[in-house]
């Protein structure tokens, strides 16, 4: 479920670590606020993906981007065979807890540690994004001929109700700035079809869900917004309370008169199957 921070391009390394390791670092910094908090918001386009791709006993599926395993869960309740694979280990732990059935891998998106021909469906929620086209490319390489797959994205359109968060968000650090220029490129309408087009998908299918935050109070909304991994070179360059005063009242004429919070966001979800 998590998006990338600085894998965009799988070459990218740091003077000491590849970049998923530094990935992984930044969404483990605040993983439970991510999976009791904030992940939640896939759970209509995770049911809408499921039931386009026929998800069920005959399915051994991947889910790439992982996180906590709020998808590899509802997977193995519909009986599918699941695993999983994320760049944080917190993450990932929280994931074998509650399948403790699914093969969770803590490792690179870009490098999979599966054989090829492995599974029917390859799934990944708000974890492949633009320019992770050899991620795509991995996906293709572990799906058996007519295997298919399932993604998500922060859609482009008007219905974004963190549109003026992710803005403020951009503006706090500039490589922050930087990532969501790049990764939000696969919302322009095309460009997610060239990527899977060119890695050898076809049959592709693209239609829009809600995904919607709820929370108790500004505490409850912060907690969540801190913790995903895209965040993280905003808290170090600013600080927790300098970046809670420039991003939450962003989201204050969401919050209602009870001091709680509805947020709607516009999901793309997108599928497509192996060429036989």
């Amino acid at each position: 479920m998590p998006a990338t921070l600085n894998q965009t391009n799988p070459a990218h390394t740091t003077d000491e670590q590849p970049a998923w390791v530094e990935a992984g670092k930044a969404w483990s910094r605040h993983a439970l606020d991510w999976a009791y908090r904030f992940e939640s918001y896939g759970n209509d386009a995770i049911e809408s993906i499921f039931g386009r791709l026929g998800i069920g006993p005959d399915t051994d599926l991947l889910d790439m981007a992982c996180g906590s395993g709020l998808a590899a869960t509802r997977a193995a309740r519909l009986g599918a065979t699941v695993a999983g694979l994320d760049a944080s280990d917190a993450l990932i732990n929280i994931a074998q807890r509650r399948t403790p059935n699914a093969d969770f891998v803590v490792g690179d998106m870009f490098e999979l540690p599966w054989d090829g021909y492995s599974f029917d469906v390859v799934t990944s929620f708000n974890g492949i994004w633009g320019g992770c086209d050899a991620a795509l490319a991995e996906a293709h390489r572990v799906l058996r001929p007519g295997g298919s797959v399932g993604l998500t994205f922060w859609g482009r359109g008007s219905n974004l109700d963190m549109r003026d968060w992710f803005f403020a968000l951009g503006m706090s650090a500039p490589s922050v700035g930087e990532e969501l220029i790049a990764t939000s490129s696969i919302g322009t309408p095309g460009v997610v079809e060239e990527m899977l087009a060119i890695t050898g998908f076809t049959n592709i299918e693209r239609w829009d869900v809600s995904a919607i935050l709820e929370f108790a109070d500004e505490d409850d909304a912060w907690k969540a917004f801190r913790s995903p991994g895209v965040v993280a070179p905003a808290l170090d360059a600013l600080g927790e309370n300098e970046l809670r005063s420039r991003l939450m009242p962003t989201v204050e004429h969401l919050r209602a008169a009870d001091g709680s919070y509805r947020i709607v966001n516009e999901l793309t979800c997108v599928t497509a199957t192996v060429r036989k």
